[in-house]
């Protein structure tokens, strides 16, 4: 929990404070008194009696009471000096700016959970070890620069690492990004991401609070306290933005079902962050740009009018945006002729709007009016405008930053002459405005804020199962992937449609089964993992004498143990799979089947419990969708069926913890019918006790 001694002090003390201000002791002591910190400020110092103006105690056991401690020695003397802090001076705010503890060794990480005790002990607050600190309007308890102006109404941003949170506000000031407070977690020994965000859900003010919020992540510790919190946020009108680093490690991961292969913990995140509504980021311009979009007015459709007097980045900007799932649409018609009438000659409205090299401030002006009153298929405008440094360009610049505070619909300046037209775009910003320097890493964000859904229900409307039913099978069961009848039983507990079929052990029953099943077939072996790579499969048996001939022949693969018949269906393949990730919960996937789900891997991913709307949004959201809704001639899938078996399968995981893999491929997909062909499900018992 994080206290007001952390948050607000009274009284500050440096432990290792320092004249030097190239060592993190001076750096941070020089900050808190230029950053006019206005409580009581104390400093100690082993070798001097005053450090940068202010008295240096020699021992710390000579303070007075105080209420935060900001240390910069070394690791070794910092459990020492933390009790007697705790124990004798009172103090319950704690941020520890020196390395050398969880990051480095073993030995590090014992010293820094004894001073978490320590902290814990006196119900204190700590922010770190290893971190460059905390910044806030009521003090600046950071070693680094730069120290942005705060603004009450700028971006909360927590990060994980202190030299990231270092570049990310560089990359975001001179863009005009601002900050409220920053919060560097370090080694997250007591308040990591998650901890300082349930501190922002709690304590956040609809009047005084900001509303973005910016992390970047390189531990997700409580995926269920990022989840709840975030989410919280975001329904209380916050907008969040996120960095995941460490996304590529758990790709390579052997598993012996499709969502196995599938599913790992960066399919987790991604899922965590739809699941809150979290717009994901891939790096440190990414973030910046996504999080001064969202100080832009929220963009209601997904049509952009691209205006610009250069010809090659409205290109750039246009394939970025339809790339992503935006539209440039072309204007024509009437009012297009007109406002083409009032531009220089060889300009082009159709969209991208080109007003020349040539145009002016003026003509910029009537064109933002067009798109913005008279223009109804647009809902957005990207205004492409540097300069060759011929002349300047502060007129422009200045009706643009009127037409951004007047215009109805949101204009985003992308001004890429940075260096050129440094004057006029540092008064732009002084101004209060915000500018994007790449059309691209602009247009990738737009989407990617566009595209991310509102958070999730916090409870899930959930779905009828025979819970008792659904017990008796997995406490039935060993450990390991279920027979088929286990897996009938659970299917049929949650109500999801299945094929019928029948399990033999002779060649006499399966031609009494098929018989009765009704010809055509098809047979699959029961033990091996992948059958088709076996020859455990066969289509469209449709005589008793072949079904005699290929049990003969199956039977014989190695690990089969029986041979299931089913009735041969037609239907579109589809994909539904659960897996369950250490820490989130169940991942549940949905996609194309059979074999395309190994070779195009095209599969949206969701964290259980699901609602209709997420898996709606899940199956939308794949790129072989138009298969699902029928192209050229095609019968297409019962989406709204797809997505009852996928909540099926959520209740059937909530009910049925112990599961850690599923495959139900493939489903057979029409019209009028969804239903599972083939189905496997692995059990480990010690899960129940986990969740």
């Amino acid at each position: 929990m994080i206290n007001q001694a952390l948050l607000n002090p009274k009284s500050i003390v440096v432990i290792g404070g320092s004249n030097d201000v190239q060592k993190p002791g001076g750096a941070v002591l020089r900050n808190l008194t230029e950053g006019g910190f206005k409580g009581a400020l104390y400093v100690t110092n082993l070798k001097e009696s005053e450090v940068q103006g202010i008295k240096s105690f020699r021992d710390p056991a000579e303070l007075p009471a105080v209420d935060l401690a900001i240390l910069a020695i070394a690791a070794k003397f910092i459990p020492d000096t933390v009790e007697l802090l705790v124990r004798q001076k009172n103090t319950r705010g704690f941020i520890i700016l020196s390395a050398g503890f969880s990051e480095e060794s073993h030995e590090g990480k014992l010293l820094e959970q004894r001073v978490v005790n320590i902290i814990e002990s006196a119900g204190g607050s700590l922010i770190g070890p290893n971190c460059i600190g905390v910044l806030t309007p009521g003090y600046h308890g950071v070693f680094t620069k730069p120290i942005p102006t705060l603004d009450p109404k700028g971006c909360d941003f927590i990060s994980g690492s202190g030299a990231t949170a270092v570049f990310i506000m560089e990359a975001g000031i001179q863009k005009g990004l601002t900050f409220s407070q920053v919060f560097s977690v370090g080694n997250s020994a007591q308040l990591g991401v998650e901890e300082v965000l349930e501190h922002l859900d709690e304590s956040f003010d609809p009047v005084t609070s900001s509303r973005i919020k910016l992390l970047y992540i390189e531990t997700i510790s409580k995926p269920q306290m990022l989840l709840k919190h975030a989410a919280s946020l975001i329904r209380k009108g916050c907008k969040i933005a996120a960095i995941k680093a460490g996304s590529s490690e758990a790709g390579s991961r052997a598993a012996s079902s499709h969502t196995g292969a599938l599913a790992s913990p960066d399919v987790a995140v991604d899922a965590l962050f739809r699941k809150a509504g979290i717009v994901r980021c891939i790096g440190r311009e990414d973030l910046v740009s996504v999080a001064s979009i969202f100080t832009f007015p929220e963009l209601k459709g997904k049509n952009m009018a691209v205006i610009t007097h250069a010809g090659g980045p409205a290109v750039m900007l246009t394939d970025a945006l339809s790339n992503a799932g935006l539209d440039v649409p072309h204007l024509g018609g009437p009012v297009a002729k007109e406002l083409l009438g009032q531009l220089f000659a060889g300009s082009s409205v159709a969209n991208p709007i080109d007003f020349l090299a040539t145009g002016t401030a003026a003509q910029l002006g009537t064109i933002i009016d067009y798109a913005d009153q008279k223009f109804r298929n647009i809902d957005g405008m990207a205004v492409i405008f540097g300069t060759p440094g011929l002349t300047p360009v502060f007129d422009v610049y200045d009706l643009l930053d009127r037409k951004m505070r007047s215009s109805a619909k949101p204009v985003f300046p992308i001004l890429p002459s940075i260096l050129t037209a440094r004057e006029e775009v540092k008064e732009f910003v002084s101004k209060g405005n915000l500018f994007f320097p790449d059309e691209v890493v602009f247009g990738n964000a737009l989407a990617r804020v566009y595209h991310t859904p509102k958070p999730s229900p916090a409870k899930p409307r959930s779905i009828a199962v025979d819970k008792k039913k659904i017990r008796s099978v997995i406490e039935g069961a060993a450990d390991g992937y279920i027979s088929p009848a286990a897996i009938r039983g659970l299917m049929d507990a949650c109500g999801i449609p299945r094929a019928h079929e029948a399990v033999v052990t002779s060649a006499d029953e399966a031609v009494k089964s098929a018989s009765l099943l009704g010809f055509p077939v098809v047979m699959k072996v029961v033990g091996p993992v992948h059958k088709s790579d076996v020859g455990g499969v066969v289509l469209n048996v449709k005589d008793e004498a072949t079904v005699a001939r290929e049990f003969d022949r199956m039977i014989r693969i190695s690990e089969t143990t029986a041979i299931l018949i089913q009735p041969m269906l037609s239907g579109t393949e589809l994909f539904i799979g659960a897996k369950h990730e250490p820490k989130f919960g169940h991942l549940i996937l949905c996609g194309m089947g059979g074999i395309f789900i190994e070779v195009f891997k095209d599969v949206a991913a969701g964290l259980a419990p699901l609602g209709k709307a997420e898996a709606l949004s899940m199956i939308r959201s794949l790129k072989s969708y138009k298969i699902i809704k029928g192209i050229r001639g095609k019968e297409g899938v019962d989406e709204e069926r797809f997505a009852d078996v996928m909540l099926r399968l959520s209740a059937l995981l909530h009910v049925a913890p112990e599961i850690t893999e599923l495959d139900f491929n493939p489903l057979l997909g029409k019209p009028d019918q969804v239903v599972v062909v083939d189905a496997r499900i692995r059990v480990e018992k010690k899960l129940k006790i986990k969740n």
